[in-house]
């Protein structure tokens, strides 16, 4: 009996040991970035310089976009390249961009009529967008066409760290929990936050980092597994389809990603 739980024993330590990800170097970029924003399928680079010049570089042809009023780039959101949101935090603003950097909107949430201090923004479908009310504590989904909330989610009791989204999900991850909302604003799952600092996304995969770890969450699984990667440290990272993007030292690397 005691030689059968053994057996049952190992093949379970065995089968865990293989559930993770390795990331295995396939090129690499130079590039002199203060922030790496987003790469596209096409390869297209969209990032922020010394001078918070916001770039878009396709091959051999960059073109840019600068708002020196608004300061310093907080985030951008290019999931949609034709709808490039920019959140300048310092001044509670978000400018949106088309597909040629060309200003199409701008939202001064400190002149709306329902006063909003907005600390994180991120991209939803059609006119909206994902931002986390600071004053309320909670994450809301506006159509900054019609100034209106389409939707807004139950407060939560613990600093954010990040927010990431596309046309059918939100992530928010906080200090006590990783929480997944679908368009809707309803939770569909949440995880323990054992750690994570930070978190990337693409259509397929969620990258959680902690210290100088990486953990991969995929669309449609529970399974939170490790991500096996090159000893570097990690200033920035980001992750396009299978696609894993480390930048240090002014080198974009990509890594495919395998299932161990």
């Amino acid at each position: 009996m005691q030689r059968l739980i053994f057996i049952f024993l190992f093949i379970g330590i065995a089968s865990h040991s293989q559930n993770q990800v390795k990331a295995v170097l396939k090129d690499s970029t130079a590039l002199k970035a203060k922030t790496i924003f987003g790469v596209d399928t096409f390869g297209t680079l969209y990032y922020a310089t010394d001078n918070n010049t916001f770039n878009k570089k396709a091959k051999d042809t960059t073109i840019t976009y600068a708002n020196f009023q608004l300061g310093e780039i907080t985030t951008a959101n290019t999931f949609n390249p034709l709808k490039i949101n920019l959140f300048y935090k310092d001044f509670n603003t978000v400018v949106i961009l088309d597909n040629r950097l060309a200003e199409v909107y701008k939202i001064d949430f400190n002149t709306l009529q329902n006063y909003k201090n907005v600390s994180f923004v991120s991209t939803g479908y059609d006119n909206t967008l994902w931002i986390f009310n600071q004053d309320l504590q909670q994450l809301e989904l506006y159509d900054y066409k019609t100034n209106k909330l389409k939707q807004k989610t139950v407060p939560v009791q613990s600093e954010v760290l990040d927010l990431k989204s596309d046309y059918n999900n939100c992530y928010m991850l906080t200090e006590k929990y990783l929480y997944i909302y679908n368009y809707f604003g309803s939770l569909i799952s949440k995880h323990p936050n054992i750690g994570y600092e930070s978190l990337a996304f693409s259509k397929a995969h969620l990258v959680l980092k902690k210290e100088n770890n990486l953990f991969l969450l995929s669309k449609n699984s529970d399974d939170i597994l490790p991500l096996k990667h090159p000893n570097l440290l990690i200033n920035q990272f980001l992750v396009t389809n299978e696609t894993l993007y480390l930048y240090h030292d002014k080198i974009l690397r990509h890594y495919q990603l395998k299932q161990e």
